[in-house]
């Protein structure tokens, strides 16, 4: 029907039906035709058609504005699609752990913002149990998380560490650890069930605070302590149970589901997954 709305406009613009034939690359006839189906459709003569011309009816003058906003807002919804596929516009949300958010995803996120400057961004920190119900309630396009279902992204792993280089199995040390919910958390329940932990603490970077200040240890990613054991204000402790290899899973409804943007930053995190150590020269593990 949309084409038929041209040719009326095309008519009612120039006057007669030749010249707006001629304008749209039809034979008189076929635009004659296409114009009878338009009145068939609205049950309406909408043009008088005569020697001196085309002429509008009432009928026609009705629907005039009405088809001329028509066609502007198809091509309005054109031009926007257009531009969510070729990547001009959109949004991307992702939901992930804290150690993902903060560790892992910075630099891709900023390699895909340098590809795609005019997509938006929504990154959200959570638990893999709101991450996935994220997903399935439509919030979240991505979910990252530990385990369970989903596209193997890659791994990383769970280390002993504290202020001072020590033995931890031949003593107990207290933990400092994160809340309920967490991988991380549910990694030294499962671990170390009979921990002492002395705090729970919301943020990585507060957790490492108390670790360096030596209230007690944290078991944790090593891809959050990089920096802090390369520059000695953390350590390895090594122990039988460590390391914890955790691995990380892309979750998502479907790949025929994924916006462009959606598609376009999935397929950037499987050309770039993480591995254990981040990639990163380690410290020594000698035990002293």
């Amino acid at each position: 029907m949309l084409d038929e709305l041209r040719h009326f406009l095309l008519t009612a613009e120039h006057g007669t039906v030749t010249e707006a034939a001629r304008r749209a690359h039809l034979s008189q006839p076929a635009l004659s035709a296409s114009l009878k189906r338009l009145e068939a459709h609205f049950g309406a003569t909408l043009l008088h058609r005569g020697r001196s011309g085309a002429e509008l009816t009432a009928a026609g003058s009705a629907l005039l504005p009405r088809a001329q906003a028509v066609l502007a807002a198809f091509g309005d919804a054109l031009s926007a699609v257009r531009e969510v596929e070729g990547l001009q516009s959109g949004q991307v949300r992702i939901g992930a752990g804290g150690t993902v958010a903060t560790y892992m995803l910075p630099q891709l996120l900023a390699r895909y913002r340098k590809q795609n400057p005019k997509v938006r961004i929504v990154l959200s920190e959570m638990t893999p149990e709101q991450a996935r119900d994220g997903v399935d309630r439509g919030d979240l396009d991505i979910a990252i998380v530990a385990g369970g279902s989903g596209e193997r992204w890659g791994s990383d792993a769970f280390i002993l560490v504290g202020a001072r280089r020590c033995r931890p199995e031949q003593r107990a040390f207290p933990f400092v650890t994160f809340l309920q919910g967490t991988s991380t958390r549910h990694a030294l329940d499962q671990t170390f069930p009979n921990a002492e932990i002395v705090m729970e603490l919301a943020s990585i970077a507060t957790v490492k605070r108390h670790v360096r200040a030596g209230i007690g240890i944290a078991l944790i990613s090593d891809a959050a302590v990089q920096v802090e054991l390369a520059n000695r204000r953390l350590h390895l402790l090594p122990h039988p149970l460590t390391p914890l290899r955790r691995e990380l899973f892309l979750v998502h409804r479907g790949q025929e589901l994924l916006s462009p943007a959606a598609a376009a930053l999935r397929a950037l995190l499987l050309a770039h997954p993480p591995r254990p150590g981040g990639g990163k020269a380690k410290p020594s593990r000698r035990r002293l």
